[in-house]
């Protein structure tokens, strides 16, 4: 209809967002209709790690963990914050991940070690490590980090604090940083509305539509299904993480920008890097998948600062996602 089709092409995915492009950038591809380019914006890619016993999930946070300890200013270190989740992630996938490894075989001296280590750099108390087998929960991390203080901290961006009614419990009782937002979003909303569109109603306006979550379907059929349904390709919850390598493999022109924020702890970046440093690319495909890293939480765009880095990033991304 607009005929622009030789126009360049671009998706852009937040949050769930991020689990339909890269599938749709796949299925799309698979149709005849190439892109220049996806970004990616606080990913979630692979929703199998959550298994239980598996240890994915505990090693994607500690990086997370220290940005934000590093930000409430409860680990010691003379370290700028990038070289800072830097150490953090070095740890992570090597001495850290070798520990969990081990599971219960761990020996208790270097359980006792590991555990040391791991407060220093979440800035939790050694005790508490211990007490957690070494694999601290996002959402007790959000409660305990800052209870000396008596705070609880946001979800999608941790740099948000809260009070609950008592500090004793293991679990937040709200996310500081939803409330901290959601009635700006709501009454910006109404005022829109109301005042560009002359739209007047009474009904509410809901930031998350109820029961969509809980009713969601994440059976996914990924590339690579074979006639009797079986293997990789059929999938109870969604790995998009192979769609979009599908897709790179199909079209070595296809770029993608993966932006995170360091205090997010909805969608962590080190897990975020984790798959999209696992889609077994060939060599000289590597390079089309970029990261941006950002002083700011799920939503980077709340951080004025951080807005204008990622506005100059993708920029600088469409521009090299252009020349094909």
């Amino acid at each position: 209809m607009n005929q622009r089709w030789n126009s360049p092409k671009f998706l852009f995915g937040e949050s769930y967002g991020t689990t339909r492009s890269a599938g749709l950038v796949a299925a799309l591809q698979n149709d005849g209709i190439e892109f220049n380019g996806v970004t990616l914006l606080s990913s979630i890619l692979n929703y199998n790690r959550r298994a239980p016993g598996l240890d994915y999930e505990a090693i994607g946070y500690i990086p997370s963990f220290a940005a934000i300890a590093y930000y409430h200013h409860k680990v010691k270190t003379n370290l700028s914050l990038p070289e800072w989740v830097q150490q953090a992630r070095v740890f992570a996938r090597g001495p850290y991940s070798e520990a969990l490894q081990q599971g219960d075989k761990l020996p208790p001296a270097e359980f006792d070690a590991m555990a040391a280590k791991v407060a220093a750099i979440t800035g939790l108390s050694v005790d508490y490590v211990k007490d957690s087998k070494l694999r601290i929960p996002a959402t007790r991390f959000r409660k305990e980090l800052m209870r000396g203080d008596e705070r609880i901290l946001g979800r999608y961006d941790a740099r948000f604090e809260g009070w609950d009614p008592e500090s004793a419990g293991e679990n937040p009782g709200y996310d500081p940083s939803d409330t901290g937002i959601s009635g700006v979003y709501v009454g910006a909303f109404h005022d829109y509305i109301q005042k560009e569109l002359k739209y007047m109603s009474q009904e509410p306006y809901y930031l998350s539509g109820p029961g969509l979550n809980q009713n969601w379907d994440f059976k996914h059929r990924a590339p690579g299904a074979g006639g009797g349904g079986g293997g990789r390709g059929d999938q109870t919850e969604p790995d998009v993480a192979v769609d979009l390598s599908d897709a790179i493999r199909k079209n070595p022109h296809l770029h993608v920008f993966s932006a995170n924020g360091y205090f997010d702890l909805a969608t962590p970046f080190f897990s975020t890097e984790y798959d999209l440093s696992h889609m077994d690319l060939p060599a000289q495909l590597v390079g089309n998948v970029q990261f941006g890293y950002y002083p700011a939480g799920h939503m980077v765009y709340l951080n004025v600062d951080a807005l204008k880095e990622l506005k100059g990033d993708m920029a600088k991304f469409y521009a090299v996602a252009q020349q094909r």
